[in-house]
């Protein structure tokens, strides 16, 4: 199994005050820069999806795809163009995950992929009692079904559309720890998130 990782970088982010998501500071750093430290050693290779002024991106070396699909159609548009380029460089799965969610698990891909032995099922990650659907190994194979669907249909959800699809869950919950998939949607989510990462950095001393 080839898995080619894919972050969401293409969402609007209205209720961050101004700033771009993506390169909120968090511990000295763009935000997505530690999502891709996290999901990097486990995949191979990482492609962004990103709407608007890919050149942001370049820094980080990475190959960075829009929606193949106009029109804003929310977090199914970017997987299925991640979809897209992940089995264009013969990859068998996308893992992918969202650019705001910067403490996610090391062992992200390990456990998702032992989730279900059904390559054709897409394996979604849980904490807490609640999945996270963003947070998903998809089979590439279902780019075209999931273009058709995004074509034929006005209802978005992530939720609607997994009722379609066999799938299957690994959970990730950890008792007395942050939530691994904790994401960051507004400048108090920014200001939690970095004591979150000042308690991580005392706890590893």
């Amino acid at each position: 199994m080839k898995v080619i990782g894919g972050i969401l970088a293409g969402g609007r982010g209205r209720r961050m005050e101004g700033l771009d998501k993506p390169f909120a500071p968090l511990a000295g750093r763009p935000l997505i820069a530690h999502v891709i430290d996290r999901l990097a050693p486990q995949v191979d290779g990482i492609i962004l999806n990103a709407n608007s002024e890919p050149g942001r991106f370049d820094a980080f070396g990475l190959d960075v795809v829009p929606d193949s699909i106009e029109g804003y159609r929310g977090p199914l548009a970017g997987i299925h163009v991640l979809m897209q380029a992940a089995g264009a460089r013969g990859a068998s799965h996308v893992l992918v995950v969202p650019a705001d969610t910067p403490f996610l698990p090391h062992d992200l891909l390990a456990r998702l992929t032992t989730a279900d032995p059904d390559e054709a099922v897409v394996r979604i990650a849980a904490s807490n009692g609640r999945q996270h659907p963003v947070v998903a190994l998809w089979p590439a194979a279902l780019a075209d079904r999931l273009g058709e669907y995004l074509a034929a249909t006005a209802d978005l959800s992530m939720a609607a559309y997994l009722r379609q699809l066999p799938i299957a869950e690994a959970d990730y919950t950890v008792p007395d720890a942050p939530d691994p998939f904790f994401n960051i949607n507004d400048p108090a989510d920014l200001a939690r998130a970095e004591l979150l990462v000042q308690g991580l950095a005392a706890r590893s001393r």
